[in-house]
């Protein structure tokens, strides 16, 4: 420390006593200013700029612990050492009080005491300028993060606007069925997503696809999907026609399969696809990976469809089964994602899917009713993407 010539400004009215110990120090490597009286404090600390002051306790006029005062007020992290003959324990208490770093008690017979205690009150200021330093970066860079934060919320509401918009409205159609759903995302964006559609006022095909992950990237998946699958109904007929009802789930789930490897989006998704021929109630469907199945409620019992199939994104060259179902004229459809597990108290995945199946059974089987029984909200709070689509069909 003592070869970076650290400044020191010596008061004391002892002029022998004061250029002695001035002499050893600037011996010791420092550089050394003098002042005989505590009225020169002012000007001497505005001339010489010292690092750390060495004052008498008792001098003409006015003692070290005005000087000590003085300082303090002015510039609270310069250090201060009392040296004093005459003091108490009072006044030492006091000086310490007031900031003092250290109190020598003359005559100061080793004064390698004194260099140690300069050393050390240096070596505390120089922490104290340092841990301030950090302090100041450290705010100034919770202030950057905040405003980076702000930008992030204000560019993920905008992303929220554009995902909802995507979504589709409330569909009822001529033959009492009625298609509704519920999007509840853990973060600003949500990971999962549902479409539907009444084709050719004949075939009503829908979805609810998983998106692996949370946030920005796996919404950005869901807009990319709803536009593959939107261009696969418009331009290529898909679920138009009693082929496309039949064989249109699989062929579905292949294409996005093979884009999502093709364009190595670096997610994969679980779905469930369904299309129902509103004239006949036959519903033909397909599964890829999803959990849980979705929940059928008729006027007499409550079940899970059946069905299993690899998730997309994952494996080439895959294909589906196709399931088929009659549906009762009279009928509740209910398809969750997974994350609606999470919201569950029981702890195992059957216990799970148990309390979900007996949550369904007691509810109307209207989309309000479903998310009322199982209290679902969409405050952000959720540990996981909560996606509901309900089909009803009505007398």
């Amino acid at each position: 420390m003592t070869d970076e010539r650290k400044r020191l400004l010596i008061i004391d009215d002892d002029s022998l006593v004061r250029r002695s110990i001035a002499a050893y120090l600037v011996d010791s490597g420092f550089n050394v200013h003098e002042a005989s009286e505590a009225t020169q404090l002012c000007s001497a600390i505005k001339e010489f700029g010292p690092d750390l002051v060495i004052t008498d306790l008792r001098m003409p006029g006015a003692d070290g612990l005005h000087v000590l005062k003085q300082i303090k007020q002015a510039q609270p992290e310069l250090p201060v050492i009392i040296i004093s003959g005459a003091g108490s324990v009072a006044d030492v208490v006091q000086a310490l009080r007031l900031g003092a770093s250290d109190y020598l008690v003359k005559p100061v017979l080793d004064i390698e005491v004194l260099v140690h205690a300069i050393n050390k009150a240096l070596e505390i200021k120089s922490l104290l300028i340092e841990n301030q330093r950090y302090r100041e970066q450290l705010e100034s860079a919770n202030h950057e993060l905040r405003e980076s934060l702000r930008v992030l919320e204000r560019d993920q509401l905008a992303g929220k606007q554009v995902q909802k918009r995507l979504m589709p409205n409330r569909l009822v159609t001529r033959d009492h069925y009625e298609v509704s759903h519920y999007i509840a995302p853990s973060l600003f964006l949500s990971g999962d997503f549902v479409d539907y559609a009444h084709v050719k006022k004949r075939y009503l095909a829908f979805y609810l696809a998983d998106v692996s992950g949370h946030g920005s990237s796996s919404a950005f998946v869901t807009i990319w999907l709803k536009h593959l699958v939107s261009r696969m109904v418009r331009e290529e007929g898909l679920f138009g026609d009693e082929e496309s009802f039949t064989t249109g789930s699989d062929l579905l789930l292949q294409t996005v399969n093979r884009e999502i490897k093709e364009t190595r989006l670096n997610h994969h998704l679980t779905f469930f696809v369904g299309v129902i021929d509103t004239h006949t109630q036959l519903m033909n469907y397909s599964v890829a990976g999803h959990l849980p199945m979705p929940i059928l409620k008729t006027q007499t019992e409550c079940h899970y469809l059946d069905g299993i199939g690899k998730p997309v994104g994952i494996f080439k060259d895959v294909t589906w089964n196709v399931y088929q179902l009659q549906l009762p004229e009279v009928f509740t459809l209910s398809c969750f994602s997974d994350g609606v597990l999470e919201i569950l108290p029981s702890d195992a995945i059957q216990d799970k899917e148990a309390e979900l199946l007996q949550k369904v059974a007691e509810s109307t089987g209207s989309l309000e009713s479903i998310c009322n029984t199982l209290h679902v909200k969409d405050d952000g709070e959720t540990p996981d993407d909560i996606a509901i689509l309900t089909i009803v069909r009505g007398k």
